[in-house]
């Protein structure tokens, strides 16, 4: 059985089990190696984002065209902006926005 399917199953096999008993579910999985490497991964891309910045690039330097500093604020700023929006549809119809 595939690690993945192995871990639906004995999630699924406890809720079940915990329900019948009238407790909250407690699934029995490890996340110490998983935690451990999304740590390292994430302290490695942080440490790769701030090498331009610690040799003297610049934002401003690197942008060209359509790529620009403030195209991409903006950018940020709009889908930010449609984040709130999607939230507050969700919060005032009581639906989710995408029904699966």
């Amino acid at each position: 059985m595939e690690p993945l399917q192995q871990l639906l199953v004995q999630a699924v096999h406890d809720g079940t089990l915990s329900r019948l008993r009238g407790q909250v579910p407690a699934f029995r999985t490890s996340i110490g190696a998983g935690l451990g490497w999304f740590l390292v991964t994430a302290g490695v891309f942080s440490a790769a984002s701030l090498v331009p910045l610690l040799q003297g690039q610049t934002v401003e330097s690197k942008s060209s065209g359509i790529w620009s500093a403030d195209a991409e604020l903006w950018n940020g700023r709009f889908a930010m902006l449609g984040l709130v929006a999607l939230a507050a549809t969700e919060f005032i119809t009581g639906a989710p926005f995408v029904n699966i």
